[in-house]
């Protein structure tokens, strides 16, 4: 209760500081440009220079909250990076040189990699897929509401519902798990699988994929809807089936869409922590970059230098994906 209370009153104080922030804000600037008092060719230039200054005001907050919460952390990682354990001790490239002969770091690279290669894969295909079938049938957006429904869980949250999935209980034992229980109904014995070396990463794998589905579904059913009819009728005319259409009229059309969308989940997968954290904790060869830099950085005894390095990793990876979808976002609306 103490904490629904809590959360009322940041809520209801957060909107009242953005009202009195932007009310504030505009009476100063009125203040000190007036556009309704002088001769006319000053009030003009007042308030053309009020109206240059005016979307920066409001841009403030956010670019504050930006320079403190994203570009201070990766400063302040970059520089932690050449310094040891307590972050006290200069070492230069030290962490560096560890990483790079470090078994389980080159573990959580080939982990990440596999999370890559699968994940975005997947959840984009399936999204597209069930976005195509569900776009001309009256349930359809009952089918769309109920495969977005995940989305609004968290990962832990995910994690958790997957985990009685694949809960193991000894043979001869009640299996609670719901896969063990239908392995066992059809006569096969029961496995520990978040356990399983190898195969227990694409059963982590299946929880993200089951998370982002939905996401990709939403985003491609938007792109599709946008297709001209005219296309596709002309293709039917010219006696193209279902398939012919879909894979050579409908998708080229939304091609930059779906690389958005891909692009979105990699940069996610590349940043996957909490389900890892949650199922197994980096065991039985699961370990993931994320992961690896909160074991470092928080656990034994803590070391910020090598926890700050595999974050520096981390975000190499990211930058060009990102740069590569604000290169493609601006392009497409220059083609606007």
């Amino acid at each position: 209760m103490n904490q629904l209370v809590f959360a009322t009153i940041t809520m209801v104080l957060g909107v009242a500081g953005c009202a009195a922030y932007f009310l504030f804000s505009n009476w100063i600037l009125d203040t000190i440009l007036p556009s309704k008092e002088g001769d006319g060719e000053r009030a003009i230039r007042n308030l053309r220079l009020a109206n240059t200054i005016r979307p920066w005001l409001f841009l403030a907050p956010a670019l504050l909250a930006l320079g403190v919460y994203l570009f201070y952390p990766v400063l302040s990682s970059l520089r932690l990076s050449f310094f040891g354990r307590s972050g006290e001790e200069f070492v230069g490239v030290s962490n560096y040189a560890w990483m790079l002969a470090d078994g389980e770091f080159h573990e959580s690279m080939l982990n990440n990699m596999l999370w890559l290669v699968v994940v975005p894969a997947a959840a984009t295909f399936f999204g597209l897929v069930i976005a195509a079938m569900t776009d001309r049938v009256w349930w359809g957006n009952i089918a769309k509401s109920l495969i977005f429904m995940p989305m609004a869980i968290s990962f832990i949250g995910a994690a958790v519902i997957w985990k009685f999935i694949y809960d193991y209980r000894e043979e001869g034992t009640e299996q609670i798990g719901l896969l063990n229980a239908l392995v066992t109904f059809f006569g096969g014995e029961p496995q520990a699988w978040i356990t399983l070396p190898f195969y227990n990463n694409f059963f982590l794998m299946v929880i993200l994929v089951w998370i982002q589905t939905g996401f990709a579904m939403v985003i491609l059913s938007a792109a599709l809807r946008g297709i001209p009819e005219e296309t596709i009728e002309a293709a039917v005319i010219d006696g193209a089936n279902g398939l012919q259409i879909f894979f050579k009229i409908m998708i080229p059309q939304i091609w930059g869409t779906i690389a958005v969308v891909w692009t979105t989940i990699t940069i996610l997968v590349l940043k996957v922590f909490d389900i890892v954290l949650a199922m197994t904790n980096g065991q039985w060869n699961t370990q993931v970059l994320a992961n690896l830099m909160f074991d470092w950085m928080f656990r034994g005894g803590g070391d910020f230098g090598r926890g700050a390095t595999i974050a520096i990793v981390i975000m190499v990876l990211v930058i060009p994906i990102m740069v590569w979808n604000i290169r493609r976002a601006n392009a497409e609306m220059e083609g606007r």
